[in-house]
């Protein structure tokens, strides 16, 4: 019998027939038919005999009267020999009483397969048998302060909610997303920390923040960030906004970033319109002016203001006085200096442009609309034909059929937003403020909340 350490082919052949056989008249067909077909070199039954032919394997399965199976042949011939004893096969015509055919359908290679099995086998045991390499010492470092900062966290509530070591002492707190924002900060030094876990914040964090004198959220500069945000401001007390940089997350900052971001924090007053709704409960409200007046009873005196103005700048608002003297002698004795004054105290401001009354109407449109990022389509009634996104602006600008001749949003009124209103037809864009436009058609009047 063949050695199957010495296969180097194995013959893959497809047989069917017109009635019921069986194994063994397969293997006699095969020996019977083919003996003497290619000469004493390449009989198979002095190559099986020889061990240059293995056992041939047979798998046969019968229905509806008909045969088929498949046939196995190993062989330790060359390519060339093994091409043509695979080709002697498909002479076979008949098996037994029926007729049959037999198709090559490929020839396997074992040693290419042995060669894939040691490629997948040295895989392994390279990424998983070899010890892992030595770290440098930076890494080592690295190592170090990771398992430094997971000791130094802390957990704040029965509900173990992720917080720097410093929180519960500290004044001052910074409210951020995740367990991740937490540790990051807690990488560079920023101890007074303490996480939300997502838009549900917990009700004991929005407790916590009451307690301190100052309370800056600080959330991913995403979508997501800006969500947490508004409901920070309605749930809890919150005196400075510190976003990071635009599709960036808190947790993979670093110091630089992390520093310019809490620097550039704004207070809550400045944008309160834009992440607060009307409906704001009073409660909040009340709490914020409470700790903008405690902010105010912190900051200097006018007093101690004064002691750290300049000799030089003492000097120049001395002389202050005496200057605007002489100004307003001069404009006495001017005959018309009354008139002329009282004309300048009646001119109207450059800065301030009247608005038309007919574009006053829009006002309540653009009261309804801050900080909630839409916009409505009005049309020649001034009524509301259809409400959309700010981000889907665009899209839904350019499919829109139906009459539009106002357009009211929560965004920036840019270029490619005027130059479909003017293709559409449209007579006014009012926006939250005007962005970098160069191109102004005639036919659509820019117009800004603020300004109606």
């Amino acid at each position: 019998m063949q050695n199957a350490d010495t296969t180097k082919y194995i013959i893959h052949s497809k047989i069917s027939a017109d009635g019921i056989i069986e194994r063994p008249d397969i293997v006699g067909a095969i020996f019977g038919q083919t003996e003497g077909l290619l000469g004493s070199d390449l009989d198979l039954r002095d190559l099986q005999k020889t061990g240059r032919i293995g056992r041939i394997e047979v798998v046969v399965n019968a229905k509806g009267g008909k045969t088929k199976g498949t046939i196995l042949i190993p062989s330790s011939l060359d390519k060339v020999e093994t091409s043509i004893l695979a080709a002697s096969l498909e002479t076979i015509d008949r098996v037994g009483p029926c007729s049959a055919k037999i198709e090559i359908s490929h020839i396997e290679d074992v040693r290419a397969t042995k060669r894939h099995q040691i490629i997948e086998r040295a895989k392994f045991i390279f990424k998983g048998m070899f010890d892992e390499n030595l770290p440098e010492s930076q890494e080592i470092a690295d190592e170090v302060r990771q398992s430094v900062r997971v000791e130094e966290m802390q957990y704040y509530g029965k509900n173990k909610i992720p917080c720097g070591p410093t929180v519960f002492d500290s004044d001052a707190i910074i409210v951020v997303e995740g367990r991740a924002d937490v540790l990051n900060l807690l990488k560079y030094g920023i101890k007074n920390t303490i996480c939300v876990g997502g838009t549900n914040v917990p009700p004991e964090v929005a407790e916590f923040t009451r307690k301190k004198d100052t309370v800056t959220a600080f959330t991913d500069g995403d979508r997501g960030g800006e969500l947490i945000i508004k409901e920070l401001v309605q749930v809890a007390n919150i005196d400075y906004i510190a976003r990071a940089p635009d599709g960036k997350s808190v947790e993979d900052l670093v110091q630089k970033e992390i520093v310019r971001s809490l620097r550039q924090k704004v207070p809550v007053e400045q944008v309160i319109d834009k992440y607060v709704s009307n409906d704001q409960p009073s409660s909040a409200d009340d709490g914020r002016k409470q700790r903008i007046s405690k902010r105010k009873e912190r900051r200097p005196s006018p007093a101690a203001d004064a002691k750290r103005i300049s000799p030089a700048a003492v000097k120049r608002n001395a002389r202050e006085p005496r200057r605007n003297k002489r100004k307003q002698d001069s404009r006495e004795k001017q005959p018309n200096g009354n008139k002329q004054s009282d004309a300048r105290k009646t001119e109207t401001p450059k800065s301030k442009v009247p608005v038309s009354p007919e574009n006053k109407r829009f006002k309540n449109h653009a009261n309804d609309l801050i900080g909630t990022f839409s916009a409505r389509f009005l049309d020649g009634g001034d009524n509301v034909v259809n409400e959309t996104a700010v981000r889907d602006l665009v899209s839904t600008l350019k499919a829109y059929e139906d009459e539009v001749k106002t357009v009211v949003f929560d965004g920036v009124v840019t270029q490619r937003i005027l130059d479909i209103a003017a293709d559409k037809g449209i007579e006014r864009l009012i926006g939250a403020k005007v962005g970098s436009v160069t191109k102004r058609p005639a036919s659509v009047k820019v117009l800004t909340a603020a300004s109606l």
